[in-house]
This record gives structure tokens, sequence and C-alpha cells, in this order.
């Protein structure tokens, strides 16, 4: 096994806006050396003012994930750090998300992070030292109305990352979780637009509304956190020696995660549904 380097080099996934934007701003901050990735290059322009090079990816391109690690190992012939941050949330009720939809949240948010680690876990494992951070959400331990296709994802890359953890240790690898709470980003729209044009209009409106606003209305504005302090959470397991396996942080994550573990079921079901609006 190799100590990690003071300068380490690495790939921050869903740069372009939101948590891994500011993620991939602190860890510059901190003296790495920064590949910002995302579909779109003319999103991640702004990110050359803070040192940070924009790498075009798309996650569920074959393709693009292969030809992105590789300009990372040709450009500095390592790479210390994958940081899985690209993902989306498509909320609908079970009955009305076509599979078509079920499908592609998972490719985004399970096998394109899965992938990267396949990529990146070969050069990790011939230098002796790495780091994977994989952002799931406290919903990959708890779970909300109308979601089922999000959590699933969540919940399977949770489970995925302590596979990966045992396995990559021997070869001085750290997995390390991120598990955000309610965060201040555009995730949040996104999945309330989502909601409404998916089950908005069918026997499940009433929850799809009430849902969608607790998503996007001006409640989730109020009770969620700066997306840095999950850049924050990012910056130090980066750093660690020995990065702990899960950082829970942001708005209502630790205490719901808890009251999760400690509730009856049909008690936490009861809980969740008020704090989705739903009577």
């Amino acid at each position: 096994m190799s100590a990690k380097p003071t300068r380490q080099v690495v790939i921050v996934t869903g740069a372009s806006s939101g948590i891994g934007e500011s993620t991939a701003r602190r860890l510059a901050e901190d003296g790495h050396i920064v590949f910002g990735a995302a579909r779109r290059l003319d999103k991640l322009e702004k990110l050359r003012q803070h040192g940070i090079e924009p790498l075009t990816m798309d996650v569920t391109d074959e393709n693009s994930m292969v030809a992105g690690i590789q300009t990372i190992i040709d450009t500095h012939g390592r790479l210390d750090v994958l940081v899985n941050n690209a993902g989306y949330g498509s909320y609908g009720a079970l009955e009305d998300v076509p599979l078509e939809e079920a499908r592609r949240q998972f490719e985004v948010n399970v096998f394109g992070a899965a992938r990267l680690m396949q990529l990146a876990l070969p050069h990790m494992r011939q230098q002796g030292s790495g780091t994977i951070i994989n952002i799931t959400s406290m919903g990959g331990k708890i779970y909300t109305p109308l979601g089922s296709w999000y959590h699933a994802t969540k919940f399977a890359l949770e489970a995925l990352s302590d596979c990966a953890r045992l396995e990559a240790a021997p070869f001085g690898v750290d997995v390390a979780i991120i598990e955000p709470g309610g965060i201040r980003t555009e995730w949040g729209g996104i999945a309330a637009d989502l909601l409404r044009e998916t089950s908005g209009h069918t026997a499940y409106a009433d929850q799809a509304n009430a849902v969608a606003e607790s998503l996007a209305g001006e409640g989730n504005a109020r009770f969620s956190s700066d997306p840095s302090v999950i850049a924050n959470a990012i910056s130090k397991a980066v750093a660690a020696k020995r990065p702990k396996t899960r950082y829970a942080v942001g708005f209502g994550a630790k205490p719901l995660i808890a009251l999760h573990d400690k509730l009856p079921d049909r008690a936490f079901d009861r809980l969740i549904r008020r704090a989705s609006g739903i009577k």
C-alpha cells in the first residue's frame, strides 16, 4: 500500500451544478488536481476560473466514460479520487412510472457509478492507494411516498459500495459513502416536475401534488442545507488517512436515519406521510 499524495488527482461527476460543482471547487481550493465531468461542456466552462479542468462525460455512455478516465491517466499518470455524484431523482407512483424510465434511472444512478468504479479500480490497485466516494442519499436508508425507483437506486448504490469497500481494502483503496439530507440544489425542482408529469393526472394525483410541493416548495428551501456541507464532508474523506465508511450530512439526514432505525415501520410510515404533506 502507498501513502496518499498530498496533492491528489480527482474526478467529480455531475460537476456542472449543485453538490458536484461545490465539491469540485472545494477540492480545487484544497490544492488537488480536479477534473469536473458532466454531459455538457458549456455548463462546465465556469469551473476553469477555479482551476478545474472540464471533462465531457455521459455516465450512460461506455465510450465517454472510458475516454474520460483515459484522459486523466494520460495527463497525470494516476487517478487518486473518484467522486460518483452524477444522478437524478425520478419520482412517480410505482404503478405510473414506465419501466423504461426506471431502467434509465438505474443506468445513471447505479450502473454509471459502478462502471466508473470498474474503470478507476485497476489504476488505484496498481498505485496501492485511492479513494472512491459514492454520493447516495439519506434516501438510501429511508423511503418516501412516490419515490420507489429513486430510493431503489440509492439502496442499491449503498450495497454496491459496501461490497466494493471489502473487496478493495486489501489493495489500499477506500470506498466511502456520502448520505446527503435536504440540500438546496436544482434536484428538488426537477424531481417535482417529473413527479407532476408522471402522476399528477392519475389516481395518485393528490399524493403527487403534495409530495411535489414538499420537494420544491418554500418549505424545501427553508428545511435544507447549502451544498457546501456536502463538499466539506467530501473534503474530509479525501484528506483522511482512513475515511469513515459513511458520512450522513445535511438537513435531516442523521435524525431521520436514526428514527427509521428505531421506530416500527408503521410508525415511520405515518411520520413520513405527514412530512410529505399526505393526509
